[in-house]
């Protein structure tokens, strides 16, 4: 286990053996090592206001790297995001993947929400296939795509399910299946396990990692959950709120599948849920000396005026 603080934003988060300036190709100009996405300097402030947003963010994601980011309710992990996403446009700095910049969403990178988001119309299948029979793909490739997208998420058996048909953990694989059908460059997740229960989380979360395995797709996912990013993430980035800024980083040299029970994870789940809780005292704290501030008690001797006038 490693742990690294934020360094300046010329070199935090680089790595530089795989550092590259371009995106290798082949020579039929096919990259070779997709979805290293790269924020530097990146501000987004709503309402003009500084306390909501992100101000300065630099985050490098080498290809096929878990990361996870965590911080407190307001922070601005869904808006960091957005942002990677392409649905929302920074105020300043750059955000780019495999050195092209983003200025909109696209297929190369794919979004896995909360609420799933399914068609309840549509069967699993179908579902899956939606993005692809909008990109103009032929029938046949798209149900060979389809396939193995619900293969890889062991649905495979479940295709022609409707949506009601299907358990909440099981609904969340085919929005997984239906953002990897997609093959991206880069997957984004904001939150995608929170409204299940314990064990299938747990479930969820042993898929997930088999799954990422298996693909080696960059994995940009945000959660409020310590345990869920020590159990994923290869490196755990850690916001300081209003603004948002990177507070800590945290690198997890620890071989996947993790023992939950072992004495590494449970320092580093200690270590991430420390700087969390100093990080929201100290936001309570700067709220209440801004926001708390109650008006002296009235004078009851004195004349009332027209209070209760009448009675």
């Amino acid at each position: 286990m490693r742990v690294t603080t934020p360094a300046p934003a010329e070199t935090r988060g680089s790595r530089p053996s795989r550092q590259a300036t371009t995106a290798p190709t082949s020579s039929h100009g096919v990259p070779l090592e997709r979805g290293r996405l790269s924020l530097s300097g990146v501000t987004r402030f709503f309402n003009g206001s500084p306390d909501h947003g992100l101000q300065n963010v630099t985050l490098e994601c080498p290809p096929g790297e878990f990361v996870v980011v965590v911080g407190p309710s307001g922070c601005g992990k869904s808006t960091l995001l957005n942002i990677a996403a392409g649905m929302i446009l920074p105020d300043s700095g750059s955000v780019l993947l495999d050195s092209v910049p983003i200025a909109g969403p696209g297929p190369d990178r794919t979004m896995v929400f909360q609420d799933h988001g399914l068609f309840p119309w549509l069967t699993a299948s179908q579902n899956v296939e939606f993005g692809l029979k909008m990109a103009g793909m032929g029938r046949d490739e798209r149900r060979e795509r389809t396939e193995a997208a619900l293969k890889l998420v062991h649905l495979n058996t479940s295709a022609d399910k409707l949506i009601h048909e299907l358990s909440g953990g099981m609904r969340q694989r085919v929005a997984i299946a239906r953002a990897m059908v997609m093959d991206p460059a880069v997957l984004l997740m904001d939150e995608p396990f929170a409204a299940l229960d314990a064990q299938t989380r747990t479930l969820m979360h042993a898929q997930l990692q088999e799954l990422w395995g298996q693909t080696r797709k960059t994995i940009l996912f945000v959660t409020h959950s310590v345990g869920e990013a020590v159990r994923l993430a290869d490196r755990i980035v850690i916001l300081h709120a209003h603004p948002g800024r990177i507070r800590r980083e945290v690198c997890v040299d620890l071989p996947h599948p993790r023992n939950f029970d072992s004495d590494n994870i449970t320092q580093l789940v200690r270590l991430v849920r420390k700087e969390i809780e100093d990080e929201v005292n100290r936001v309570n704290r700067s709220m209440a000396d801004a926001y708390w501030n109650p008006a002296p008690p009235a004078d009851l001797d004195g004349d009332p005026g027209i209070m209760g006038g009448g009675i």
